[in-house]
């Protein structure tokens, strides 16, 4: 019975560090990054998902702090209506992830 609570305690007490692990950057918050120059420009971001899939458009933007990274999430729609899923890396332009959406 000792070693069950202990367990349970232990998965209780985890539980936010998990949560906490990724998070939405707000507007403002977005704004002060990119204008000390931390992230690059949303424009530039977004040309770099563009790039990806010629003719499609953005349907949807999301920056996220991921595991102490800032992630800018992109989802698209491409000429055929196919919807993709980019994740970019905020700081040097990376993308992590380009996948079809289904």
């Amino acid at each position: 019975m000792n070693a069950l609570t202990t367990l349970l305690t232990a998965a209780t007490l985890m539980l936010p560090a998990g949560l906490a692990m990724a998070r939405d950057v707000g507007p403002d918050e977005a704004l002060r990054l990119r204008d000390a120059g931390t992230i690059q420009s949303f424009e530039k971001l977004n040309e770099h998902a563009l790039a990806k899939h010629p003719g499609a458009t953005i349907t949807e933007t999301e920056l996220e702090n991921e595991y102490g990274k800032y992630v800018y999430q992109v989802e698209l729609r491409d000429t055929h209506g196919v919807h993709w899923d980019l994740k970019i890396d905020a700081v040097t332009g990376q993308i992590y992830k380009n996948h079809q959406d289904n």
